[in-house]
């Protein structure tokens, strides 16, 4: 290992403080706070270039905002004849039913990419570190207690490979890895068996997503290949996302809703 990768190889074998995760989300909860004070007391130059950027990041965030807004459009619908006797210029025009509607596609697959899903499950109840990992004792005298043994079931990729068990802080048992989902699409009626191809959300936390644990309310990405599934321009479609609806720990399966 290069000499100056000594903060990484730290974290390998002594891992993180307990409190990591909610330490960076404080942190994140504060910067509003400290960027208003900043911008109180910059002057001069320092003060420019900082407004300078301040202003890209709210041009930024009002971009993704307007990504998500609908408009007005109008739909023909056979069904929607007018009553009673109609004009003759006007037999030949057809009923026309008013619906929100993205301005086109681009627009929707840079909503999908900005994580807005309507999901059936928009709000879950919050787990503790103890139901989520058991601490595993190591070394000589078992004095050591970095490691933890995940007690959920979780996903890992067909080419993942452990990492020495020295090094290892986050134990996932064989026994508690899930390849397959029973996904249910919610037009057609129908639940299918599919393979899982990665964990995209987790709404626990963060460190949960990027070790691929299977909670209730988790967006995991599903193959749909089997289904035909096709694009407005005749793509097939290979993956979709889906949320977990079970708690997987307790069914020894895993139950999810297609997000159409």
């Amino acid at each position: 290992m290069p000499q100056n990768e000594y903060m990484e190889l730290f974290r390998k074998r002594f891992g993180r403080r307990q409190n990591h995760e909610e330490r960076l989300r404080k942190k994140e909860a504060r910067k509003p706070k400290e960027d208003a004070k900043k911008s109180r007391k910059l002057r001069g130059i320092k003060a420019k270039l900082w407004s300078k950027k301040r202003y890209t990041e709210k041009a930024t965030m009002r971009k993704r905002i307007k990504m998500h807004q609908e408009k007005d459009a109008k739909e023909k619908d056979a069904d929607a004849v007018p009553k009673g006797a109609v004009p003759s210029y006007l037999l030949d025009r057809e009923g026309v039913t008013r619906t929100k509607v993205l301005s086109n596609m681009i627009k929707q697959k840079r909503k999908e990419k900005a994580g807005k899903w309507q999901v059936p499950i928009p709000k879950v109840r919050a787990m503790t570190e103890d139901e989520m990992f058991k601490i595993m004792r190591s070394g000589k005298r078992k004095k050591k207690a970095w490691k933890r043994v995940i007690n959920k079931p979780c996903f890992v990729g067909p080419n993942f490979t452990r990492k020495n068990p020295k090094f290892e802080r986050y134990i996932r048992p064989s026994a508690l890895r899930f390849k397959r989902a029973n996904v249910t699409h919610p037009e057609l009626k129908a639940t299918f068996c599919l393979e899982i191809v990665s964990v995209k959300k987790n709404p626990q936390s963060p460190l949960y997503t990027s070790l691929g644990v299977l909670t209730k309310g988790t967006i995991i990405e599903v193959n749909v290949s089997e289904l035909g599934l096709v694009t407005q321009t005749g793509k097939v479609i290979w993956a979709k996302y889906a949320q977990i609806n079970n708690n997987p720990e307790f069914d020894g399966c895993i139950n999810a809703v297609l997000l159409v």
